[in-house]
């Protein structure tokens, strides 16, 4: 009988938090186990990736504790607080690095933090025989980290099917009423960003954007945590009462899954203004429900969103991300085009399924470094 493959997963905080990255993760491992693959998942202290000295000893310890016949995978998040545990451990054990993006390219951080996560990313990177990155681009990226090609594989996240219920639908002229039980002023165009309340989400320029087309008819359903960076949320709120944009905007929080299905099914218009992308799961979900997008060239976005299902522009450009909307606001056979091509991309992307052989077939071969070739 072949022995059952096993990988331990190592992620900081809570791995139910509701973001692209973990929300990744719990999928791919949903996926491997329905692959046959044992999984087992490492909550770290959620210091990382600048661990206190406590929780770099307890993440010693996990880590020595596992025995050398299985796969580790380290995501992101931690793995740039672990170079010095890594020095030892990855010359016994399969160490795995998963990279949605690198975290020196965070929105917001003074240029002394961002040098010093890129060196601890840098030497952690060096000292694991096998990276998984998200998308091309973040390939491209750890490439400038000085990252061999060879140790580099791509595994771009999946879309639910079932989310693709709604895409035959046309959605600028279905019926309002039809969609959402009459809630919204049927003249209004319902848009739609997901996406966690951090700085680099770039609600901001969304919101100052949107204060440029007040004369036209909107509203803005945010939906992702407001909880996660109380401060940006809070100038958020102040921004929204300074825009005297109160009516027009809601801050929904985390959703489950069919609230969050139900806001998808509303929109007429996805938006995301965000500084940076490793992928963009939340626009991948847009597409696959044949929603036309506005969003940003930033990051992996470009190859995310299909060139004919969506406007982007630069990031941080409120301006040009107001010229962006005004048409769309304006015209649904604008809309009608850009979704109608939505629809025609959906079929390409992967599933989850696809997205966990993919991991399965990146993990094949993974080995300590003493012995990687």
């Amino acid at each position: 009988m072949p022995k059952t493959r096993s990988i331990d997963l190592f992620v900081p905080g809570d791995p139910s938090t509701s973001t692209g990255g973990y929300i990744y993760n719990a999928q791919i491992l949903a996926g491997l186990a329905d692959l046959g693959w044992r999984t087992r998942v490492h909550s770290l202290d959620d210091s990382f990736p600048r661990p206190k000295p406590s929780a770099l000893r307890d993440a010693r310890a996990e880590l020595a504790a596992l025995s050398d016949d299985g796969v580790v995978v380290i995501d992101g998040l931690a793995l740039a607080g672990l170079e010095r545990v890594l020095d030892t451990e990855a010359k016994r054990l399969a160490v795995v690095a998963l990279i949605h993006h690198p975290l020196a390219l965070e929105t917001g951080l003074d240029p002394a933090e961002a040098r010093l996560l890129e060196t601890a990313e840098r030497a952690a990177l060096a000292l694991v025989p096998r990276v998984i990155c998200t998308s091309q681009w973040t390939s491209r990226a750890l490439g400038g980290y000085g990252v061999p090609f060879e140790k580099i594989r791509v595994v771009e996240p999946g879309v639910d099917r079932r989310s693709q219920r709604t895409v035959d639908a046309d959605r600028s002229t279905a019926p309002r009423a039809a969609r959402d039980g009459g809630k919204s002023n049927p003249h209004d165009v319902r848009l739609l960003c997901v996406a966690t309340i951090t700085p680099r989400k770039g609600h901001a320029v969304l919101l100052q954007a949107l204060s440029e087309l007040r004369d036209r008819r909107w509203h803005l359903t945010c939906a992702g945590s407001v909880t996660r960076d109380a401060g940006c949320f809070a100038a958020l709120e102040h921004q929204v009462e300074r825009l005297a944009l109160r009516a027009r905007v809601s801050f929904l929080g985390d959703l489950d899954a069919d609230a969050l299905e139900r806001e998808y099914e509303r929109a007429d218009l996805f938006v995301l203004a965000s500084y940076l992308e490793g992928y963009g799961m939340a626009l991948a979900e847009a597409v696959a429900r044949g929603i036309p997008l506005v969003s940003t060239t930033a990051g992996a976005i470009p190859e995310t969103v299909p060139p004919t299902a969506g406007v982007l522009v630069p990031p941080g450009d409120s301006r040009a991300l107001a010229k962006a909307l005004a048409p769309l606001l304006d015209h649904g056979d604008a809309r009608a085009r850009l979704a109608a091509n939505a629809r025609a991309a959906a079929a390409a992307l992967p599933t989850w399924r696809t997205a966990a052989e993919r991991f399965a077939a990146a993990l094949e071969g993974a080995a300590p470094a003493r012995i990687a070739r």
